[in-house]
């Protein structure tokens, strides 16, 4: 219930009202990326008072109706008022509905770009014309939509299309919009490669995955123990009476590194430092190519065509969203890049489901 968050819904209010004083400074502008910073969140706050506005006008409303219905006599306006309470409670509730869905943990990913990638499954060379076919439809989906799509690796099918073909996404919310995009896309169709107009069943997969940073560690000096020695080896009589050799352990990954090349204490640190910072940037950049691959084996699975989130029927123009029993009949459309109403509908329906959630915590 929204009444047992009203704590969290005033603080949504302060702030609303705070950030209302910031963005009316005339000094605010010199500092263009605080502006910025501060814009896009009054606007996502601004939203969140809106409802929470609309919901205490509605909270009010049904107050004095129900001291009407409790007071009033008079059997017309009575049933005036029994109308209207109904009226309140079906707006109270889609309020509360919207509220849950503003005041749901946002996606960290949602501003990011995409890693696009779109890959031949069961079906021979129809799949990889199929692949292909699937690849146009979201690069004029994303000309409409005024995002950059460069196109980073392919692998040609022997008939046309492509066995795989991987591209970045630019542009505003790109994984916000695309991120249902992932799974096995299925095809029913006469495909150009059949002499007998036999109808076939061919599948592609598809990855949508956001665009990730590139790691760059920055090393905390607390994480790191540092051990002096004595050298060891050439290097003149000073090398095993002096404790210039520098041992640097990283805390955090167990790294270990031992360097004694120079001839003070500060020029092995300094080494030792360099290079630990490249094996724990290495160490991270590999944490991150495994949690690639893992996430991108999850959004897909198998990529046979029994494993479908979607399926193209040609002879009947209908695209099916198994996932949301949602149908399409304007499949020509849809491949010309016009997905807007298909994406708005995967939209809606996971909005229900974070609405229809026990909390809004």
């Amino acid at each position: 219930m929204i009444t047992e968050d009203t704590q969290r819904l005033e603080t949504y209010e302060r702030r609303f009202q705070e950030l209302s004083e910031l963005l009316g400074d005339s000094e605010l502008v010199k500092d263009q990326k605080r502006f910025v910073s501060l814009h896009k969140e009054y606007k996502e706050v601004s939203a969140i008072a809106a409802q929470i506005s609309a919901w205490k006008k509605n909270r009010d409303a049904c107050a004095a109706n129900q001291k009407v219905l409790h007071e009033e006599k008079e059997q017309e306006l009575l049933a005036m008022a029994k109308e209207e309470d109904e009226a309140l409670h079906r707006e109270k509730d889609a309020i509360e509905r919207r509220l849950k869905v503003l005041l749901q943990s946002k996606d960290p990913n949602d501003e990011k770009n995409i890693v696009l990638e779109v890959r031949a499954g069961t079906g021979g060379d129809e799949a990889a014309l199929w692949a292909g076919d699937l690849f146009r439809m979201y690069h004029r989906y994303a000309e409409l939509q005024g995002w950059k799509l460069h196109i980073a690796d392919c692998t040609p099918g022997p008939a046309g299309g492509y066995k795989e073909i991987i591209a970045t996404v630019q542009g505003k919310n790109v994984y916000a919009v695309l991120k249902y995009e992932s799974g096995v896309h299925r095809v029913q169709r006469v495909p150009a490669t059949e002499t007998q107009g036999r109808l076939h069943t061919s599948a592609a997969s598809v990855v949508v995955l956001p665009e990730m940073a590139e790691v760059e560690v920055t090393l905390d000096m607390k994480d790191i123990r540092k051990e002096t020695f004595c050298s060891s080896g050439p290097g003149g009589q000073s090398v095993n009476t002096t404790y210039s050799a520098v041992r640097l352990t990283h805390k955090p990954t167990g790294i270990v590194v031992s360097c004694q090349d120079g001839k003070s204490q500060i020029q092995n640190f300094d080494k030792a430092l360099q290079i630990l910072r490249a094996r724990v940037n290495a160490q991270a950049k590999k944490a991150q190519q495994a949690t690639i691959s893992e996430e991108r084996k999850s959004l897909v699975g198998s990529q046979d065509r029994s494993a479908k989130i979607r399926t193209y029927n040609y002879p009947r123009s209908a695209v099916t969203d198994h996932r949301i029993n949602y149908t399409d009949h304007h499949l020509s459309h849809m491949l010309a890049g016009h997905m807007e109403g298909l994406l708005e509908a995967l939209r809606a329906a996971d909005q229900q489901l974070k609405a229809a959630a026990p909390s809004v915590q």
